[in-house]
This record gives structure tokens, C-alpha cells and sequence, in this order.
């Protein structure tokens, strides 16, 4: 049995927001070193601040500072941070409810180890030595030798010089894909330059790419079938927005094509013709990246279009 594929893999999402009037005090008093909560209907102090009421779901505007001390309500010891997180060493997370809040912020606490940590302990934000208006502005918390505070939190009008209107928070995911034998049998034979797919034994409809059952009897397909190397475009879209880290010229052509013998259409770029000149029922064929582990696009192969009744099941 051959060895199953596997590659390391970044899913990579930046996530742009407006931020109304609560959440830009919020964050922009970050940016200043003051922390901001809002004042909910039964009176309670909420931090951080939402922008509606969470019993009566109704707007909230009235903003208060609290402190920067405040008590652990609850903890987690993390032993192995992850690239990312607030500390590189060992940290504890805990719900910190600020004097003069009546709810918990969740942050990191800088410890030398969990016996250091306990439900009821005083500790004080550690401010970061750069901050730009978001919770990161907020390195950590740390332990704080004094007693709780009973101070009444001070109304505040949630006016800054500057204030932060937006944000961008990269979304990420690490991880390692394996995409099976069915599909690492697939990537080996686009190595040497062939398509294979998988025949199911009750349909005997051709898969490709492979998935080492059939979507639609649900039986294991384990007869390879080389198909193509040309195919028919289906149906296509015209892209018109460049996508990051990708070296393709807008607009281009993203086409769902049937190679000859396969009973499932695959997706990849149409190269070698004006965009606007690119229709259902084109021949084409593959063109092999420079290191020949894939095809880079299709182009056309010169042949006249495919009746449109060899190809409407698989549009």
C-alpha cells in the first residue's frame, strides 16, 4: 500500500469590522489605558461593553471606567502556548472581574506556574509597551498584591482624540491535510503528467478527482481509470478580483471542465484565450506547471466545441 500524502496547511481569513460607538471607546481607551464598561438596564456594570442590553437586547450608551485591578473569578492553566497567544511561556487563562465591573474579562495572567493561581486573587493589567486600540493592548495580567477595590465606577463620555473606528482581526488555521490513498494515488499521477480517477463498481461512473467511495452508491471505488489529459469546459466564471499571494493577472477565467472518461467535472483556470472569448463547450487541454507536479491551467486544444448534449449531466 502507498504511502498517504500529507502537507502542511494555513487557512488565512483577515476580518475587517466597523465599530459602532461603544466598541470604539472600548478600544480606543485601551489605546489610552483606561477601561471602559457600559451600564446595563438592572444597573450592573458590564466589561467588556456590549452595544445592547444582554437581558433586554435593547442599545446601550452609557459608559463608565472601572480600574485596571481586579479579582480572578475563575482560571485554566495553559502548559503549551500556541503561536499567537498573549505569552510564549507557560500562562494561566482567567476571568478577571474588574473593580468596580460586575462581569469578567477574559485574559492571560503571567505566572510561574499553577500553584501560583487561585479563584479569589488580586491581579492588575500589565499594559503593553505599544498600543494601537485593541484588546491586545492589554499584554497580560499580572499578580497584584492589594486589597479589592471598592471605588464606583466613574461615568465617561467615551471621547478620545483619534478614536479607533475599525478593525482587522486575522482569522488563522494551522494544520496538516492528508488527503487519503484514494486522492495521494491522484497527486502522485499528476506528478508524471496523468489524471486518474475511480470507477465505482455498481454506477460505474469515474471520479475524479478520486474519493475512494462513490458520492452516490456509497461503495469503496478502488479501480483506477486514467482519464483525459483533455476536457470539456462546462460552465466558467470570470474573476475579476486578485486574490493575495497569487500571481494571475485579473480577469481570468476559473472553469469547471470534464475530461474525456470522467463522469465529474474538476475546476482550474483557462489560460491561452481572451477571457471574454472563453465558453461552455471549449476543448481543452492541460498545461504542466514548471515542476510538473500539476496542471497550471487548460488552454484550448483547437478542436471544434462539444455538443452541449455530451456534457449537461455534468454542468
Amino acid at each position: 500500500m502507498s504511502e498517504v500524502l500529507t502537507a502542511p496547511l494555513v487557512v488565512e481569513f483577515p476580518f475587517t469590522r466597523s465599530l459602532g460607538p461603544v466598541q470604539s471607546a472600548f478600544l480606543t481607551g485601551l489605546r489610552e489605558r483606561t477601561v471602559l464598561g457600559v451600564t446595563a438596564s438592572d444597573g450592573r456594570v458590564v466589561v467588556p461593553p456590549t452595544e445592547y442590553d444582554p437581558v433586554t437586547a435593547e442599545e446601550v450608551r452609557d459608559l463608565v471606567e472601572v480600574g485596571s485591578a481586579g479579582t480572578v473569578t475563575t482560571w485554566a492553566w495553559n502548559p503549551s502556548p500556541r503561536r499567537g497567544q498573549p505569552l510564549a511561556t507557560p500562562f494561566a487563562w482567567v476571568l478577571v472581574r474588574l473593580d468596580g465591573a460586575d462581569t469578567a474579562l477574559l485574559h492571560a495572567l503571567d505566572a510561574p506556574g499553577p500553584e501560583a493561581v487561585r479563584t479569589g486573587m488580586r491581579v492588575r493589567i500589565r499594559w503593553a509597551a505599544r498600543r494601537t486600540g485593541a484588546i491586545t493592548d492589554i499584554a497580560c495580567f499580572e499578580p497584584y498584591d492589594s486589597p479589592a477595590g471598592d471605588a464606583e465606577p466613574a461615568p465617561h463620555d467615551g471621547e478620545f482624540a483619534d478614536p479607533v473606528t475599525g478593525i482587522t482581526a486575522p482569522a488563522r488555521l494551522d494544520y496538516t491535510y492528508a488527503p487519503g490513498r484514494a486522492q495521494s494515488r491522484y497527486l502522485r499521477a499528476l506528478a508524471d503528467h496523468k489524471t486518474i480517477g475511480e470507477r465505482c463498481p455498481s454506477c460505474r461512473k469515474v471520479y475524479v478527482p478520486p474519493r475512494g467511495a462513490c458520492p452516490t452508491c456509497g461503495v469503496a471505488t478502488d479501480t483506477q481509470v486514467e482519464v483525459g489529459p483533455r476536457g470539456t469546459v462546462t460552465t466558467f466564471c470570470i474573476v475579476n478580483i486578485k486574490a493575495k499571494n497569487l500571481d494571475i493577472e485579473v480577469p481570468y477565467v476559473y472553469a469547471h471542465i470534464a475530461l474525456d472518461g470522467a463522469d465529474l467535472a474538476l475546476h482550474a483556470r483557462i489560460g491561452g484565450i481572451p477571457y471574454d472569448r472563453v465558453r461552455m463547450g471549449l476543448r481543452v487541454e492541460p498545461v504542466w506547471s514548471e515542476d510538473g507536479r500539476f496542471p497550471d491551467h487548460y488552454r484550448p486544444t483547437g478542436e471544434p466545441d462539444a455538443d452541449y448534449d455530451s456534457y449537461k449531466e455534468l454542468i
